[in-house]
């Protein structure tokens, strides 16, 4: 989400972390240099064997290399607020209010749709792809005040369709381990929703999955793992979350950074765990914010994720 304060910091050693309540061996490890404003979007590639992640308010979309631990980053035009592959080659992302392909050689971007035209108070805000290549998006009030925000589905041949409305701020999306399932989160309020989803795209039975209790920070970027669990980030609240598909929470992994943004598993056998975070709100002591981190395997309790889907259109 969008907030009023920001900050960067040069690189510390991990030695000046803050202490965790997690076993020594769930301590997460640091991949990058603190310091991304808004770090958010983690997307695993098999095809480049790396994470890619963009930093919303800084303009520029980032990778790691998980083997070779190689950094790279492409400035952006303005705020890019996701990255998703296209079974085609290449990305979708946005680039605040408009969704467009990327291919990254050579560089170039084409704007494909802009769900919401209308809103210049909005701008789009995190996705995800389903199993039939169709790409979920919301939208988010930049003022994180009104109720301006949506939920839309871009089904390959690039139309647009309103999904749910009412949001201040949209987050996730997620998908159960057989499709049937989205989650959704109402950054805002809290709230993490679920929804059944139909072969046909269609949406029924919102409910509500789970409900952030005061003092554990906003629900962020979510995933599915291969037992069907949900995990949350805690934006603000410094911590990760599993949840069981019936919405009791399983565990929390605290990390050494307040803002936690979203998460993604990632390696051949999605056996690995990276996690973003954000430093536009500056925290006194919260020297490792804006951080790409990675979760041990030990912390992960056995879990895995799901093959990650690339847009059809």
């Amino acid at each position: 989400m969008i907030t009023r304060r920001q900050g960067l910091f040069s690189g510390l050693s991990l030695a000046a972390m803050l202490p965790l309540t997690v076993l020594a061996d769930e301590t997460p490890v640091a991949l990058t240099k603190p310091g991304a404003i808004l770090g958010e979007g983690p997307l695993w590639s098999p095809k480049y064997q790396s994470v890619f992640w963009v930093d919303i308010l800084g303009k520029k979309l980032h990778r790691y290399g998980l083997a070779d631990r190689a950094q790279q980053s492409w400035d952006m035009p303005d705020i890019i607020n996701w990255i998703v592959e296209r079974e085609k080659g290449g990305f979708v992302v946005s680039i605040r209010q408009t969704v467009h392909f990327l291919t990254l050689d050579p560089f170039s971007l084409t704007p494909v749709a802009q769900p919401e035209k209308d809103k210049p108070g909005n701008r789009l805000n995190d996705a995800k792809v389903d199993a039939r290549g169709r790409l979920w998006t919301g939208t988010m009030d930049l003022a994180f005040k009104d109720r301006t925000a949506a939920l839309y589905r871009i089904d390959p041949d690039l139309s647009v369709h309103t999904m749910d409305t009412d949001y201040v701020c949209t987050n996730g999306p997620a998908f159960s381990r057989d499709g049937k399932i989205l989650y959704h989160n109402e950054t805002h309020d809290g709230i993490v929703y679920a929804f059944d989803l139909a072969a046909d795209g269609s949406l029924s039975n919102k409910r509500v999955f789970t409900k952030f209790e005061a003092g554990v920070g906003l629900p962020d970027g979510c995933t599915v793992d291969a037992d069907d669990g949900l995990w949350v980030s805690h934006y603000g609240g410094g911590r990760i979350s599993r949840y069981f598909p019936d919405g009791r929470k399983d565990f929390d992994i605290m990390l050494p950074a307040q803002c936690t943004t979203s998460l993604t598993f990632c390696g051949n056998d999605l056996d690995r765990m990276v996690v973003t975070s954000a430093a536009q709100e500056h925290r006194p002591g919260d020297v490792m914010e804006g951080t790409l981190f990675e979760i041990p395997k030990s912390g992960l309790r056995g879990h895995k994720g799901l093959p990650v889907n690339k847009f059809a259109g």
